[in-house]
């Protein structure tokens, strides 16, 4: 629920108007939200690496997928998209069946040469303007984009073990919640996600959130530590949703002025401006949008990938080690 507030010594009600929209409502079709997606990944993959490879691609049975992409651990993601409700119970064949047809055809490919030949070499081709491919055919600036994701996720030796899938509307019907959670139970890795618009006042809004699979309570723990198992003398942290940017400044742990790299990619310095952007080479820019430009990936953990100059820590290990020392001065 989304409640329009006015704070100034005190919380008051703003009596704007809250209405939860479709995509029709505002005339906008599904092409118009998998270009937003295509250029936009992180909306719906929270704190996640992903690399997209592909968009409308056709199987030998006419049949295309939506979006394509890789994550960290080398699978094939598929991402499928329906605008609205009312566009999901109107196919004769079940959205999630459609997913799962296209995840049979992508777990044929072996390996990266075939990945770049057939996806993402044609997608390149595509977008070239958002590539800088120099004297570079597309086929060999895939494979040296692709072989360096693999290689700085440590993925190379995982690359396509087994394929994802991400559906995306903005809502779903019960048939297909159900569908999908069976599949889930059963081992197949899916996702159900809905964004949706908003309309607060006269501003538009996005509201995206993943509806399956359930987060459980034991996602949000922190564990005690293991002295048999662990070497690093750190707890396992298994909380699913960490401390964010906002958080990190209040704890002093990154704060304006500092110099930032991104792991692994030399001359990638960037000052912090504040818990949004960094200036990098004169031009300030959002924390991702700055990642993005450094590893040429669709969307970067900034977490995972950010140090601090001189150190050898991310930013995501800083604050594991924070709410480590919290923890402890709990007990």
């Amino acid at each position: 629920m989304l409640i329009p507030v006015n704070i100034n010594s005190s919380i008051e009600v703003n009596n704007l108007d809250v209405e939860i929209l479709q995509f029709k409502d505002l005339n906008i079709k599904e092409e118009h939200i998998e270009e937003f997606l295509r250029k936009n990944i992180e909306i719906i993959i929270d704190d996640e690496t992903l690399l997209v490879i592909g968009r409308q691609v056709r199987n030998v049975e006419k049949g295309r997928s939506d979006l394509t992409a890789i994550d960290k651990d080398g699978n094939l993601v598929l991402i499928e998209i329906k605008r609205d409700l009312d566009d999901i119970k109107m196919r004769k064949e079940p959205f999630e069946f459609q997913a799962i047809r296209y995840a049979a055809s992508y777990a044929k490919i072996k390996n990266v040469d075939e990945a770049v030949e057939k996806i993402f070499a044609p997608y390149i081709l595509k977008y070239n303007n958002e590539f800088e491919l120099g004297q570079l055919t597309p086929e060999e600036k895939g494979k040296r984009i692709l072989n360096e994701f693999l290689e700085k996720n440590n993925a190379l030796k995982t690359f396509n073990r087994k394929q994802r899938i991400i559906l995306v509307a903005s809502g779903f019907d019960a048939q297909t919640l159900s569908a999908v959670a069976w599949l889930i139970e059963n081992g197949v890795d899916i996702n159900c996600i809905e964004i949706a618009p908003v309309k607060i006042g006269e501003q538009t809004l996005l509201q995206s959130n993943q509806i399956l699979p359930l987060q459980k309570l034991n996602d949000y723990y922190v564990e005690i530590e293991d002295k048999k198992t662990t070497t690093s003398g750190q707890s396992k942290i298994t909380r699913k949703y960490l401390p964010r940017m906002n958080k990190l400044f209040e704890w002093d742990i990154i704060k304006a002025g500092d110099i930032v790299e991104i792991k692994n990619y030399p001359n990638s310095e960037a000052e912090v401006i504040d818990i949004q952007k960094v200036k990098y080479k004169d031009e300030v820019m959002s924390f991702n949008r700055w990642g993005e430009k450094i590893t040429e990936w669709s969307s970067v953990n900034i977490y995972e990938w950010t140090i601090l100059k001189g150190s050898n820590k991310t930013l995501h290990e800083l604050r594991l080690e924070k709410m480590e020392e919290l923890e402890s001065e709990k007990l």
